[in-house]
């Protein structure tokens, strides 16, 4: 329940994020009489934010993943009838919409048709429903709550507040924001994890650290930050008691931001220090405790992943240096921690997609690749270190080598056998892509494709290849000129053959048949 005059809380329920801060900037909460007190992606994580946040009003979307609003709505009115419901919805979903108001919904909004009026309208709907309640439009002597001022510097928000007031409350030199990341614990309890740690850090108001006060906010699912007001002096303390707690509470991350001297800091320390260290945990599972100064020296950026060479050597068969470059890439990818976790989790997703698509163009069995692939995708974008994002491209790898192996073990194909023989037995002859796939009964295109995946080279580069070894021949051994040479292993153009001469050997046919007499 709630008191006279109290503001009414008020959650954000929607899967786009941009439909969660429109509403968040309709209106100007506390003025009306309303304030934000968490948001959420689905409805699980608005019952996990319920018992901490205390919510008066909460505002949902019908189509979610993970869990809808309607079934949201039904569990919040059994287990917490206190608290009313807003639904959003599009046109087209009205059926749901009747199914809600079963459940004892307050109001409805049309996202198409939701603005500052329709919202204010509805909230107010929900706030008339609840006992007590006192809208307090137009209150200039209203107090934003320190809870709402926070939210509101971290969505980035300017916000006014008197600095005598809030001297009252944090009286102290310096901040320093404290946090808990429990988004990957599945083992704790994020309101047992709160309670623990205000304990401890009541101890030590009581004791060593008696010139400190902080307040607690959980800004949304799995995160809990303590806005710790200090003397500077005690700083080193508050990194001493960071990794107690650590250490006091196995399978969590903490983090420490730097320190800052003005409240309206928060909410860009919150993003550009605090966030920062935890995502950085990814690439450091083994550290509890992160700050900035225990981290180690920033590598350079690493340098673009070459596909194409990548590509270029699975082509050719070079399936060893192929893999050693990409593992030496990753490598260098897991070392520069600053890289964003979704870029990083992209690349191996990207990577193996290739490698299926790649394999299966030069004719590999990939079925089993195929099958595996969508569940590595899932391991991937599940993953909570670089460390078994890694493990998991190993492991693909280590599949994929057997699916080759499986392949170049069995006897040599035969259709490869006979192309290969009947261009050294024509090769002197105008040989085009065109004719030979017309010999074979092929068609042209799936000819190229199929002797660039079977070969080392294509179709043109190995014709060239033995056209050009027996010139070399007939250079060193015969006594025609290189212009009847030319001609007599399939060119009819003679500046074409020494081009082609050139590119392969590094030396004009002359320069060749001089240097090998010199010999």
């Amino acid at each position: 329940m709630m008191t006279a005059g109290e503001l009414c809380r008020t959650i954000i329920v929607d899967d786009e994020m941009l439909i969660r801060q429109g509403i968040k900037h309709y209106i100007n909460w506390e003025q009306e009489g309303f304030m934000i007190v968490g948001e959420a992606a689905n409805g699980q994580e608005a019952l996990d934010l319920i018992e901490s946040a205390k919510p008066h009003i909460i505002i949902t979307d019908i189509v979610m993943p993970i869990m809808d609003g309607e079934e949201l709505t039904r569990i919040v009115k059994e287990k917490y009838p206190h608290i009313e419901v807003i639904i959003l919805s599009s046109f087209g979903e009205f059926d749901y919409v009747r199914s809600t108001f079963q459940n004892g919904v307050v109001d409805y909004i049309l996202k198409p048709k939701l603005n500052a009026e329709v919202l204010l309208k509805a909230l107010k709907t929900a706030a008339g429903r609840i006992p007590l309640f006192q809208t307090l439009i137009n209150r200039t002597d209203t107090v934003v709550p320190i809870e709402q001022m926070v939210n509101k510097l971290i969505s980035g928000y300017e916000v006014t507040y008197d600095a005598e007031s809030l001297k009252e409350i944090f009286p102290y030199s310096h901040y320093c924001l404290l946090g808990i990341d429990l988004k990957y614990s599945q083992s704790q309890n994020i309101r047992e994890v709160d309670a623990y740690i205000k304990t401890k850090m009541d101890d030590a108001c009581k004791g060593h650290l008696s010139q400190m006060v902080y307040e607690s906010f959980i800004i949304e699912p799995g995160i809990i930050v303590y806005l710790v007001n200090i003397m500077k002096s005690s700083l080193p303390e508050i990194l001493q008691l960071g990794s107690q707690l650590a250490t006091s509470i196995p399978g969590i991350s903490l983090a420490l931001s730097e320190e800052f001297t003005e409240f309206s800091q928060l909410g860009s320390l919150y993003k550009e220090s605090l966030l920062k260290l935890f995502n950085y945990r990814f690439y450091f599972p083994e550290k509890q405790f992160l700050t900035k100064q225990t981290l180690p020296y920033v590598p350079p950026k690493c340098e673009n992943f070459n596909l194409d060479r990548f590509t270029e050597e699975l082509k050719r068969k070079h399936f060893d240096l192929a893999f050693q470059y990409l593992q030496d890439h990753v490598k260098a990818l897991s070392a520069c921690y600053t890289t964003d976790i979704y870029e990083f989790k992209a690349f191996f997703g990207n990577i193996i997609f290739n490698i299926t698509i790649l394999l299966s163009n030069m004719r590999y069995d990939v079925t089993g690749l195929e099958n595996a692939k969508y569940s590595y995708f899932r391991s991937i974008d599940e993953a909570t270190s670089a460390i078994a994002t890694v493990e998991l491209m190993n492991r693909f790898i280590e599949e994929t080598k057997n699916c080759i192996f499986t392949v170049q073990s069995k006897p040599e194909d035969i259709n490869m056998k006979k192309l290969t023989e009947y261009i050294a037995e024509h090769f002197a002859e105008p040989l085009t892509l065109t004719g030979v796939a017309k010999h074979f009964h092929f068609n042209p295109s799936y000819l190229s494709s199929y002797f660039s995946s079977h070969n080392k080279e294509g179709f043109i580069e190995y014709l060239n290849k033995i056209r050009i070894e027996e010139a070399s021949k007939l250079l060193i051994e015969g006594t025609e000129s290189i212009s009847e040479i030319s001609g007599m292993v399939g060119y009819s153009d003679h500046s074409y053959f020494c081009k082609v001469f050139k590119k392969i050997k590094g030396l004009s046919p002359s320069q060749y048949k001089r240097k090998q007499k010199l010999r």
